[in-house]
């Protein structure tokens, strides 16, 4: 079958709807993008994009998270759909490289608080985890809501008074109050965006809706043992397998004030290419990181985008329209979730509605 596979090389593929369980309650305006018409929150607030790899979640099925792409075969996961033909889907560079796709997409919505975590930087990953990626991630915060009258936030990088051993101390007591004290908090709205380096504290608020581009994996830390909405989190989800005093080792304790911690981490995205018809703007890439990048294209008209060398995603967050490639017409619109294999050369979006698209790269 794999050699069936192929002939998929040239054709935008679209993946089915993934959503996956987490530790919080959220999904509510993940259900109004995909227009699903039932808007409600519950254990599956995250929807995962591109995915090759699996969740980590304890009882939950073994392949929770994989992208399953639409084909003439029926559903075919997409790591399957790559494996057939590495450098034809991901690019001769990626192949070589790497072997998979190098990068995880998700839309995340929060009901409640998520906990306070930390990913891995590769170093960490490298020799904790056995793994070639960390997860440096980042966020594209969409859309928001007040819940309980709680302004949308995220939390992000340590303060500047903050040592290990306190850090451990407020662990070790359970202080969530000390220990999101210990954290910058930075009040958000829809356009900002953030970078989440390994190793830097952090937690998504309440009300946020975001786009997480991110390496692919799903190591998370969590310093919390009982998410804010009261459920217990069992040991493997705190620290990964590694230990609590290893996993706490995982923090980089470089605390810094509020302004320093807005120049590091927070992301002005600058447009690159504008006309009465588009807006292109580069939201993250190689100035902030090697690991992904991300552009917003804002569309009334046509628009040709340059591929490159390798694959991408587009993900349309609103409106509908068509896609042109290698001649051929696709369309696209509200909630869809496209791969771009690297050997398709050219792509012209032709929009019958105001769309944004988000596009989505693999490292650089």
């Amino acid at each position: 079958m794999s050699e069936a596979y192929r002939k998929y090389g040239d054709v935008p593929l679209k993946q089915t709807v993934n959503r996956v369980w987490r530790t919080y309650i959220g999904g509510k305006l993940i259900d109004r993008w995909k227009q699903s018409g039932s808007e409600e929150d519950g254990a599956l607030p995250e929807e995962w994009i591109m995915s090759t790899i699996a969740a980590n979640g304890k009882g939950r099925p073994a392949d929770e998270g994989l992208s399953l792409m639409k084909t003439a075969e029926g559903l075919v996961p997409l790591k399957d759909i790559i494996a057939s033909d590495l450098p034809l889907f991901l690019g001769d560079k990626l192949a070589n490289k790497f072997g998979t796709t190098g990068v995880l997409i998700k839309m995340l919505d929060a009901k409640e608080r998520l906990t306070i975590q930390v990913h891995p930087d590769k170093e960490f990953a490298r020799n904790m985890l056995d793994s070639q990626f960390g997860k440096t991630e980042s966020w594209y915060i969409l859309d928001s809501r007040e819940i309980d009258g709680e302004t949308p936030a995220i939390f992000l990088g340590f303060k500047e008074h903050v040592t290990p051993e306190i850090w451990q101390e407020l662990f070790r007591k359970q202080d969530t109050a000390g220990m999101l004290d210990c954290l910058h908090r930075f009040d958000v709205e829809p356009g900002d965006a953030f970078m989440i380096y390994g190793g830097v504290p952090h937690a998504i608020g309440s009300g946020c809706f975001l786009m997480e581009v991110q390496e692919p994996t799903d190591y998370t830390m969590r310093v919390e043992k009982v998410t804010p909405g009261g459920l217990a989190i069992n040991d493997d989800l705190i620290h990964q397998g590694i230990g609590e005093e290893n996993m706490l080792k995982c923090f980089h304790y470089d605390g810094c004030s509020h302004n320093e911690a807005s120049r590091r981490w927070k992301i002005t995205p600058e447009a690159i290419d504008t006309s009465p018809s588009h807006e292109l703007k580069s939201v993250f890439n190689e100035k902030h990181t090697d690991c992904f990048g991300l552009s917003e294209l804002e569309l009334d008209g046509d628009y040709e985008l340059a591929t490159g060398d390798s694959f991408f995603a587009a993900v349309i967050y609103h409106g509908e329209g068509s896609i042109t490639c290698n001649g051929q017409d696709y369309s696209y619109a509200q909630g869809d979730e496209i791969f771009f294999p690297a050997a398709i050369n050219n792509v012209t979006f032709k929009s019958k509605t105001a769309s944004k698209i988000l596009l989505c790269y693999p490292p650089s």
